[in-house]
């Protein structure tokens, strides 16, 4: 007779062991999850901690940048004022030469029989009036003008005979020996710059 096992007990324990296995298996997973969660949050973390100290000492560094240009901008514009007041000064400095030269053509270039009797200048045009014995000596008058290298484009505008005045003024020697009054135009030249402009072309050539 075949004795009679009871196999019930036995398979009972094996499925307790194996579930008591499986959540020890899920527990170990969930605890590795938990870790591996811990590890990539604190990773991020330190990069994001580390990518904020970056941008922390490049918002410096920008700040730096800036205060530099700003005091160049200063800068710059000071240089402006200094160049435009030197620029100015340069200006008076020839100005100032260009009328001594001016004044001597003028002295220079006055013929015999020619007075002025009023200068006036507006820009680059001069305009002179003054007194003639005749034509002739106004149309010399105005090539020595032209040759002077400071004035060109003379340019006569005015020339009459003056009647003869009655009374104290008929007694002038001026008015009886220059009864031409003329006036004319002229275009103020450095020829120093032209000189400059001339040689500058010739190098370039």
């Amino acid at each position: 007779l075949m004795a009679k096992i009871n196999l019930l007990p036995w398979r009972a324990e094996r499925r307790a062991r194996r579930q008591r296995e499986f959540y020890s298996m899920l527990g170990l997973a969930a605890a590795a999850g938990l870790v591996l969660s811990f590890l990539i949050w604190f990773y991020y973390s330190q990069q994001i901690s580390g990518q904020n100290t970056r941008n922390q000492f490049l918002q410096g560094e920008i700040t730096k940048v800036e205060a530099k240009i700003k005091e160049i901008e200063v800068l710059d514009k000071q240089k402006d004022r200094l160049l435009a007041r030197k620029k100015v000064i340069e200006e008076l400095q020839a100005n100032r030469s260009q009328m001594v030269h001016l004044f001597d053509s003028l002295v220079r270039t006055i013929p015999d029989g020619v007075a002025l009797a009023g200068i006036k200048q507006e820009g680059d045009i001069l305009t002179l009036e003054g007194r003639s014995q005749s034509n002739a000596r106004v149309s010399t008058y105005m090539r020595n003008l032209e040759s002077s290298g400071w004035m060109t484009n003379p340019d006569l505008s005015i020339i009459e005979a003056k009647a003869e005045e009655k009374g104290p003024a008929a007694l002038s020697s001026e008015s009886r020996s220059l009864p031409y009054v003329f006036t004319l135009k002229v275009k103020l030249a450095n020829p120093n710059e032209t000189d400059q402009k001339n040689g500058g072309a010739g190098t370039a050539i």
